[in-house]
């Protein structure tokens, strides 16, 4: 498996662990901001600018948050 579809098959699975919360972006943000090298999420946020395919919405608007911030 490419390292990229990895990162998006492990993002989409903290989404989904995290998808019955109210606040599932910002927890979504929040994992990814504490347990992802900073490589990882750049490799995700270069996907994201590329199209992001495969990769549930909440996963991108958490990295939008870590963007902003």
């Amino acid at each position: 498996m490419h390292e990229v579809e990895r990162l998006v098959k492990m993002a989409n699975q903290i989404a989904d662990n995290l998808s019955f919360h109210d606040d599932s972006v910002e927890r979504i943000a929040d994992h990814l901001r504490r347990f992802w090298a900073p490589s990882m999420r750049q490799k995700l946020a270069e996907h994201i600018a590329a199209g992001g395919a495969g990769l549930k919405p909440e996963v991108a608007a958490a990295m939008a948050r870590l963007a902003d911030a």
